[in-house]
C-alpha cells in the first residue's frame, strides 16, 4: 500500500491487530534486507536511500531538515507504538505482568547499540533528565568547580546553575572558537582551565548551536588523569553516530533518541560508566534506588512502556540498515552541504569541516540576511524545514539537519535557495 493508504489504515485503530502490525514490520525489514543484498556499498546514493525514505510517513512534499529538534518515526516504530498501546487498552494485565521483561530486553539492546554493558544503561525521559542526574548526583563542596563550554544547551547548563545557586559551587566557562581549528586546541583550552578545585567537566558532545562533535575521548583521557568526572550532553548522538561508550571513556552520557534514531518523544538514554556509579547519586528514589547498576537511575514508578518498546524497534530499524552506513550517509550529506556553502562569499559556516569534529548538524549565517528570512524563504519556496539558532554574533544563524531520508535532490533545493539569498 502507498503512504496515504497506510496512514488511513492506521487511523482505523481498532482494525489493527497485533498480528497485522507484526506483519507490516516484517515486510519493511524484508525490503531493507533485500536492499542490503543488492547494494553492498556503505553509503550508496539513489535507489537505496530512496527506498529507505519510503518507510517514513511524511506529509506530501514536506522536507524535514530539522530532526535535530524532533525527528520522524519510521513505519515499524509507529507500528510498534500502536501495538503496545493497543495491548494496554485491551489487556492491562499484560502490562504489569510481562512488560518488565520486555523493558529488560530493550536495555540489553541499548547496551549493545552504544557499546556498553547492560548494567551501565538506564531509560529516562530525555537528555535533560540525564543531565540533571549528572549535575545533582555528583557530590561537590562549596568552592568546587565544574568546567563547561560557552556553547551549552539550557538542558545541560541550567542544572549546574541550580546546583551553583544552592550549594555554592563555581561554574567556569571555557571559550571555544566557532569553529575551532583542531582537537588539540579544544583539549588544551580545557586543560589550561583545570584547577585543584575542578571536580567535573560537563560539555555537549553534540553541540546543538554549532554542530560540532566534541572530542570526548581525548577530553576523558586528560580529565581522568586528574580524577575529574566527565558528563556529556549528547542529545543528537544516538542515531546520528555509531557510538561506543567504552572506547569513548565518558563517565555519564545522555541522549534523546527521538531526534536522530526515530524513537517517539518521551524516552531518553542514560549511560553511567560502571567505575563512576558509586560517585553519582540517583535523583528520584523509589524501591531499588540503592541497588547496584545503572537501573537505580530509573526508579521512576510506572511510565509509558510502549514508548520504550518503540525505541527498541527504532534501534532494530537502524541496525538492519547498518549504523556505520547511517553515520557515513549523514556525514556525506553534511559535508556536501558545507562544501557548497563555502563557495558563497557571504556565507559563514559555523560547523567544523573535519569529519571527526562534525556530524549531521550544519550551522551557518549569511551576511546581511536575517536567520528568520532564511528559514521562511526555504519553507515557502521548497517546503524545507530548518531552524534559527544562536543569539551571539559568533553563533547567530540557521541550522540544518541532514538525516538519512534526505535526498541529494532535496539538498540541491536548499543550496539553490541559499545561493539566491546570498547574492
Amino acid at each position: 500500500m502507498d503512504r496515504r493508504q497506510f496512514v488511513k489504515y492506521l487511523a482505523g485503530g481498532s482494525a489493527l491487530s497485533v498480528y497485522s502490525l507484526n506483519k507490516l514490520n516484517a515486510a519493511v525489514y524484508e525490503s531493507i534486507a533485500g536492499l542490503n543484498q543488492q547494494f553492498q556499498d556503505f553509503s550508496p546514493d539513489g535507489i537505496y536511500w530512496e527506498a529507505v525514505r519510503k518507510h517514513f510517513l511524511f506529509e506530501d512534499n514536506l522536507i524535514m531538515m530539522n530532526n535535530g529538534t524532533l525527528g520522524p518515526m519510521p513505519e515499524p516504530v509507529y507500528n510498534t507504538l500502536i501495538k503496545y498501546f493497543k495491548i494496554q487498552c485491551t489487556n492491562p494485565y499484560r502490562c504489569y505482568s510481562f512488560f518488565s521483561t520486555l523493558k529488560g530486553e530493550v536495555r540489553n539492546k541499548l547496551a549493545r547499540f552504544i557499546g556498553a554493558d547492560p548494567d551501565e544503561v538506564a531509560l529516562t525521559r530525555n537528555t535533560t533528565a540525564g543531565m540533571n542526574v549528572g549535575a545533582n548526583g555528583i557530590d561537590m563542596q562549596p568552592g568546587d568547580e565544574v568546567l563547561m563550554t560557552d556553547l551549552e544547551h539550557p538542558g545541560g547548563l541550567q542544572p549546574w546553575r541550580l546546583k551553583a545557586k544552592r550549594y555554592h559551587v563555581n561554574i567556569k566557562e571555557v571559550h571555544l572558537d566557532v569553529p575551532p581549528k583542531s582537537t588539540a586546541e579544544i583539549i588544551d583550552a580545557f586543560a589550561a582551565a583545570v584547577t585543584p578545585r575542578t571536580r567535573a567537566i560537563s560539555v555537549s558532545h553534540t553541540i546543538y548551536i554549532t554542530g560540532m562533535i566534541f572530542p570526548i575521548r581525548e577530553l576523558c583521557e586528560m580529565a581522568h588523569e586528574k580524577d575529574i568526572l566527565v558528563v556529556a550532553d549528547s542529545a543528537h548522538g544516538v542515531g546520528m553516530l555509531d557510538l561506543n561508550m567504552h572506547r569513548m571513556g565518558v563517565d555519564l552520557f545522555c541522549s534523546s533518541p527521538y531526534k536522530w534514531c526515530g524513537a517517539p518523544t518521551g524516552v531518553g538514554v542514560l549511560y553511567v560508566r560502571k567505575e563512576a556509579q558509586d560517585r553519582i547519586w540517583p535523583q528520584i528514589a523509589s524501591s531499588g534506588w540503592d541497588r547496584t547498576g545503572a537501573s537505580k537511575y530509573e526508579t521512576l514508578g510506572q511510565g509509558a512502556d510502549p514508548l520504550i518498546f518503540a525505541f527498541g524497534e527504532a534501534m532494530d530499524f537502524q541496525n538492519i540498515i547498518g549504523r556505520d552506513r547511517i553515520e557515513r550517509r549523514i556525514k556525506t550529506l553534511a559535508a556536501r552541504l558545507k562544501e557548497e556553502l563555502h563557495k558563497l562569499p557571504k556565507v559563514r559556516v559555523h560547523t567544523p569541516d573535519d569529519p571527526y569534529l562534525s556530524g549531521g548538524l550544519t550551522a551557518f549565517s549569511i551576511e546581511g540576511v536575517s536567520p528568520n528570512t532564511i528559514v521562511n524563504y526555504v519553507r515557502e519556496k521548497y517546503n524545507i524545514v530548518i531552524r534559527t539558532i544562536g543569539s551571539s554574533p559568533q553563533t547567530r544563524g540557521v541550522r540544518v539537519s541532514t538525516n538519512i531520508y534526505i535526498s541529494d535532490r532535496q539538498l540541491d533545493m536548499l543550496i539553490e535557495g541559499i545561493k539566491h539569498l546570498a547574492q
